[in-house]
């Protein structure tokens, strides 16, 4: 009976009483192993700093780098201190709350 595929080594009768085996490999790791490592590494690195090279590789305004630029002191646009903004968020809530209290004053005259 013959089998389309050739038999294995391992398997065949063998003709000689030698058994020693093929040369192996180099054994896993050492300094090659460290410098391929390396190597991979600065090569992830290179390819995740790289900058796009148009708006549609950046997402179109939404990059992350642009949206950081938001929040630096580097960044063009009006300064405004922080006191300022919180003494307009605190004059707006007590106008909501003004307007709340006249609608139901005047509600409560009219009827």
């Amino acid at each position: 009976m013959s089998s389309p595929r050739p038999s294995s080594p391992v398997n065949s009768p063998s003709t000689g009483s030698s058994t020693a085996r093929p040369a192996s490999p180099k054994p896993p790791g050492g300094p090659a192993t460290a410098i391929r490592r390396k190597a991979a590494a600065d090569r992830a690195d290179k390819v995740a700093n790289a900058r796009p090279s148009s708006t549609r590789a950046a997402g179109a305004g939404g990059s992350s780098s642009t949206m950081l630029k938001l929040y630096t002191d580097e960044s063009p646009g009006l300064k405004v201190d922080p006191f300022v903004v919180m003494v307009l968020s605190i004059g707006f809530i007590i106008s909501v709350v003004a307007l709340h209290i006249i609608a139901k004053v005047t509600k409560r005259f009219s009827s």
